[in-house]
């Protein structure tokens, strides 16, 4: 199998995202290439999307963390006015972006910068409820397509589609997206073309009977069967067996031209038939219209076709020995038309596995969520293709639940049991396990739940369980399988481990050593030329937000972006410590402490300064060509000493003596990052929230000095 990765932008604008340095608020490092190896480019890693935010609004928003800190009896009042309407979406928290909606242009820029940066390859939206939200993918699709004009990487797309019945789904993907080859530089491929998740063999105009009341036992030695009449051509005919929860169900399937005693078109013998599957004859080439029989025989271990008393089929009859009976047998007949057929060419399906516990009833088969240890999904060839990595999974037990119950796995269950210890929630035990099982097998693709989910409709039942108040799929910090940094809680902790679980599985590239120059502060930016290497930021990502929230009231305004910052580079000499960074447009006036500012790690010591930093340099200018240079002191900056700075359209440059560094020499390594506009809130949200940092969010870029 040929793995096609995510095309390149062609004037691809490559940040070296796996290059960058980070420590998170728990203190965990990511690894880079010395602890995980050269980049794998045979290895992908798709990631859950949804679309969802702003579709199914019913008031509120509804934040179920906030409701339960307000009324902890909440969960036994269903009639409780915090809560919204039977049925209505309720978030279990709130995303560092606030209650967003999906076209939040500023949002979709973000998520893009985060995932690609994380080293996602594609987003798999959620159109398992037979809803494409297409508005809502097109919005994405058009504002992705900006940022890799540009020269960004983005993730590619790709659709998860409804588990039993993807016809729908599926053509109208076809119809307003793939046919029409919007976007085509998005589309994910795999296998040479774009995958789809959807059950192949339910793509076709079904016809047939599906109600049944009754399981009619197929005895050996005898027969089951059911005519028909289709006006179109088909490809596929099939029914469903009961087995009344027995093993080794054995039975052969026959189609008949006319009627039992016709022409025999094909047979198939069907082994360790599952309790009510489907199984199908499938014919290479469509059979024409006309009358048939399908027949069911020579029965081993306990089998048999479930049947309905009353005759709901006008096209057939139900036949026990071949001998006409009451009633109909559950039958589907597909036929095939010249769309369907274009679909199935067109993609690579992969048929999704709906179940947590089962694990893969046959090849090209993946899951999007199971509990540990999770399957192995294989391809035709034997490969071992997909295994799915997941935050926490709503079962209880042995047996599908929802995520409010008692013993739902939650993000701190491992080890069989939920981890107690004091802030659990924030370290992932649960993924964490996934990975490392996920890891230990290696497949080629592994497919992480979940990255944006937000919202659970609020149910009084589910899968025969009966509460005053159910959340299903999302319940609350610990009962929730997103990533997205959230407001408060755990923050961004389960963003930093999905990048490193991601440098483990896929590798990452390694980072030479600075090449330096003698270099002129001088307002002059040539000898800069030779000095590598260049480290880069994502073009066009300052903050530029003015979008309605959840709320229609709310409005979210984030004016703070102005200058782009797109690439810098380091330098040094026994004397001094030079730094160099060049914006997308002419740098604006300096004003105030927020304009350019350097932040700089000397003692490779993230846990000290402050996060990490032990200096900032240019917060302010005392004179004409100078910029302070300040230490952290615990409970504020402090000027230590001063740096030549000259700039001039859309470059600037620095240098900063060790001795105001307290160094009398230069360091092994220099930890650095650049900011415009950042700070608010003095804390790691800044760096996400507002204005622009390079390199992104918490992470530095990392100077090797010797």
């Amino acid at each position: 199998m040929r793995v096609v990765r995510a095309a390149e932008p062609s004037n691809v604008w490559d940040t070296f995202s796996d290059t960058w340095v980070a420590t998170d608020a728990l203190g965990r490092v990511v690894p880079t290439h010395a602890e995980v190896g050269a980049p794998r480019p045979d290895r992908t890693v798709g990631v859950f999307y949804f679309l969802w935010h702003g579709a199914h609004i019913q008031g509120g928003p509804y934040d179920v963390t906030k409701i339960l800190a307000q009324d902890p009896e909440a969960m036994r009042k269903p009639d409780s006015p915090l809560w919204g309407p039977l049925h209505a979406p309720h978030h279990w928290g709130e995303s560092i972006f606030g209650y967003y909606l999906t076209r939040d242009e500023s949002v979709l820029r973000k998520h893009a910068q985060m995932l690609s940066d994380a080293g996602v390859d594609v987003v798999i939206f959620d159109v398992t409820n037979q809803i494409t939200y297409k508005d809502d993918y097109m919005a994405l699709l058009r504002v992705w397509s900006e940022l890799r004009a540009l020269g960004n990487r983005t993730p590619q797309v790709a659709f998860l589609c409804p588990f039993w019945d993807p016809a729908k789904v599926v053509r109208e993907l076809w119809r307003d997206l793939y046919s029409q080859g919007l976007f085509a530089d998005l589309w994910f491929r795999w296998d040479g073309k774009p995958l789809i998740l959807a059950d192949p063999a339910l793509l076709s105009e079904r016809v047939g009977n599906e109600k049944h009341n009754t399981p009619t036992e197929l005895l050996p030695g005898h027969s089951l069967g059911q005519s028909f009449v289709v006006s179109e051509q088909f490809d596929k005919v099939g029914a469903c067996f009961p087995t009344w929860k027995t093993t080794n169900a054995c039975l052969t399937l026959k189609l008949f031209k006319d009627g039992p005693g016709g022409e025999e078109l094909g047979q198939q013998r069907f082994t360790n038939v599952l309790d009510n599957d489907w199984r199908y004859l499938v014919f290479q080439n469509p059979i024409p219209p006309g009358r048939y029989y399908l027949e069911a025989t020579d029965a081993a271990g306990r089998i048999g076709w479930w049947s309905h008393t009353q005759d709901l089929f006008a096209q057939g009859h139900a036949f026990a020995d071949r001998a006409a009976v009451a009633g109909d047998r559950a039958l589907r007949v597909f036929t095939a038309s010249s769309e369907t057929r274009r679909i199935h060419a067109f993609f690579t399906f992969r048929k999704p596995q709906p179940d947590y516990f089962r694990g893969p009833t046959g090849p090209d088969q993946w899951s999007w969520l199971e509990v540990y240890p999770q399957h192995v999904f294989t391809n035709s060839a034997g490969q071992k293709e997909q295994m799915s990595v997941g935050i926490a999974q709503n079962a209880v037990g042995n047996r599908l639940g929802s995520m409010s119950e008692p013993g739902a796995r939650g993000r701190s269950f491992h080890k069989g049991a939920t981890d107690n210890r004091p802030d659990a929630v924030r370290y992932g035990f649960n993924v964490s396990e996934q990975w490392d099982r996920a890891l230990a097998e290696d497949p080629q693709f592994i497919f992480v739940t979940g990255w944006n989910e937000w919202i659970a409709g609020r149910f009084a039942e589910f899968n025969g369980v009966r509460l005053p108040v159910m959340f299903v799929d999302q319940f609350d910090q610990e009962h929730s399988r997103d990533i997205e940094p959230m407001r408060g809680g755990h923050g961004d902790d389960y963003y930093y481990q999905l990048v490193s679980y991601i440098r483990r599985y896929k590798g990452a590239r390694p980072l030479g050593p600075v090449k330096s120059a003698k270099i002129s502060i001088d307002g002059e930016f040539d000898d800069w030329r030779a000095v590598e290497p260049e480290f880069r930021d994502t073009i066009g990502d300052p903050v530029n937000r003015s979008h309605r929230g959840w709320d229609k009231s709310v409005t979210y305004v984030n004016r703070t972006g102005r200058n782009d910052i797109v690439a810098a580079k380091a330098s040094f000499s026994g004397k001094e410590f030079l730094a160099y960074v060049r914006t997308h447009a002419p740098l604006t006036t300096p004003l105030g402490t927020n304009w350019m500012v350097l932040l700089l790690d000397v003692d490779a010591n993230p846990t000290n300064g402050w996060f990490g930093y032990d200096f900032r340099v240019n917060a302010f200018r005392p004179s004409e060509g100078e910029a302070a240079v300040e230490r952290w002191e615990s409970s504020g900056w402090r000027r230590c000493g001063t740096a030549l700075c000259r700039f001039a359209g859309n470059e600037l440059e620095l240098s900063v003596p060790w001795l105001a560094l307290q160094l009398d020499r230069p360091p092994a390594t220099v930890d650095f990052k650049w900011t415009d506009n950042c700070f608010a809130a003095g804390d790691w949200t800044d760096f996400t929230l507002n204005g622009d940092a390079a390199p992104n969010d918490r992470f530095n870029y990392r100077a090797i000095l010797r």
